[in-house]
């Protein structure tokens, strides 16, 4: 027997004036209504039990979706589909059984409030991030919209643009918008400090950068001084012609074998927001380095594996995509990654010494594909004079994996 729908109504900050009649007639049908204790002090006596969300609320959501007796009702924070408890119930709940009843969004709201088109603006949410998620789109002139988990939200990212030499951003807080105690106050990353904000707010940011910050675009190929590294990292150009071969696409797992700084995964993340990624390396002093460098780069969901390849693939996910850029003397390792790569999916790897190349050789017989040899030189001072300084050429195999 197919469980009854779940209702999600979207609310804000003016409560129950603010709802609509569709909203309102299936909160008093409801015969529970799940929302946090903030959410269920807005409604007034509708007669229905009122659950509050545990912490964590990973239980409750698992009861939700497997179904419980009589009505239920889930209030969300403005638009349920945007952000939020929303988007969980909608990735677990087959159609059919997720009614939503939309409210204004806090996007849609500091958006009309500030004259921004909101098709030309950003939407992130903190709430359950590091701020760090903030550095990836750190743009000159980019426009943000950052939801934010609690009083001290506002002071995080003001933090991480000051870090990062966006100190100059126009930095606008967005207080209880909608309700009757709306505040909204204009500021600069650098002005706002350490300042507390009503736990209920987002944050508006236009970004400015200060004099010689380094521009950091979501394409790949960032500069190599903008990684940690102890010298194991792909280089500027080369990544971006290895990244282009992976070809970052929604919802793609890439496994970075033998990751170093994390280049690839750091910038297969910043390609694709939907993407996830998972680095294998097997020194620990490059693994915390490689966590250090998705932090700061914006992409903190890149999953690290400290681990000897091929032993620590076991249990890990099939990837969609295979970047290979150390040990390629062991054939086991290519024959481990291209058993595991899913149908379709891609693999990439790279070699500098001629153990490597005779490796990518032999796969490119056994498995077709292309071969490439990249070949980069920079022009350097000798004396007086300039000359080409050539780095170690580079010789990259590709191939793609049949569909089933």
């Amino acid at each position: 027997m197919t469980p009854a729908p779940i209702v999600l109504v979207g609310i804000g900050a003016d409560g129950w004036p603010g709802l609509g009649e569709s909203s309102r007639a299936a909160l008093l049908a409801a015969e529970t209504i799940v929302g946090s204790a903030r959410q269920l002090a807005l409604l007034p006596e509708t007669g229905s039990a009122q659950r509050p969300w545990p912490s964590p609320i990973d239980p409750l959501v698992e009861e939700l979706v497997a179904g419980v007796d009589g009505a239920v009702c889930v209030l969300a924070s403005g638009d349920p589909m945007l952000h939020g408890i929303g988007a969980t119930l909608a990735r677990r709940l087959p159609p059919g059984r997720l009614v939503v009843h939309p409210h204004p969004s806090a996007f849609a709201l500091a958006c009309a409030r500030l004259g921004w088109p909101a098709a030309e603006v950003e939407l992130l949410s903190a709430v359950a991030q590091p701020p760090e998620i903030l550095a990836r789109l750190m743009q000159p002139r980019r426009r943000l919209v950052v939801y934010t988990a609690n009083a001290a939200g506002a002071a995080s990212l003001a933090r991480v643009l000051r870090e990062r030499g966006f100190g100059p951003s126009r930095f606008v807080v967005l207080e209880q918008l909608g309700g009757e105690a709306e505040r909204i106050v204009e500021s600069t990353a650098e002005a706002w400090g350490d300042a507390a904000a009503d736990p209920l707010h987002a944050v508006a940011i236009e970004c400015r950068a200060t004099a010689g910050t380094p521009l950091l675009p979501l394409v790949p190929g960032l500069p190599d001084d903008a990684y940690e590294t102890d010298g194991q990292l792909t280089k500027r150009h080369v990544r971006a012609v290895t990244l282009a071969a992976l070809a970052p696409v929604p919802g793609a797992l890439l496994w970075d074998v033998g990751a170093g700084s994390g280049s690839i995964a750091v910038e297969w993340l910043r390609a694709e927001t939907t993407a996830t990624a998972i680095a294998i390396e097997p020194r620990r002093e490059r693994a915390d380095r490689i966590e250090a460098n998705a932090l700061r780069l914006g992409v903190p969901s890149l999953r690290v594996v400290c681990g000897h390849a091929p032993e620590a693939l076991q249990d890990l996910p099939p990837p969609d995509a295979v970047f290979i850029g150390g040990g390629l003397t062991s054939a086991e390792l290519l024959d481990r990654c291209w058993d595991a790569l899913l149908p379709g999916g891609r693999i990439v790897a790279n070699a500098v010494t001629l153990q490597g190349e005779q490796a990518l050789l032999a796969a490119r017989t056994a498995r077709g594909g292309e071969l490439v040899r990249i070949e980069i030189s920079h022009a350097e001072p000798i004396g007086s004079f300039e000359a080409w300084r050539p780095q170690l050429p580079v010789v990259q195999w590709s191939a793609s994996k049949e569909p089933a």
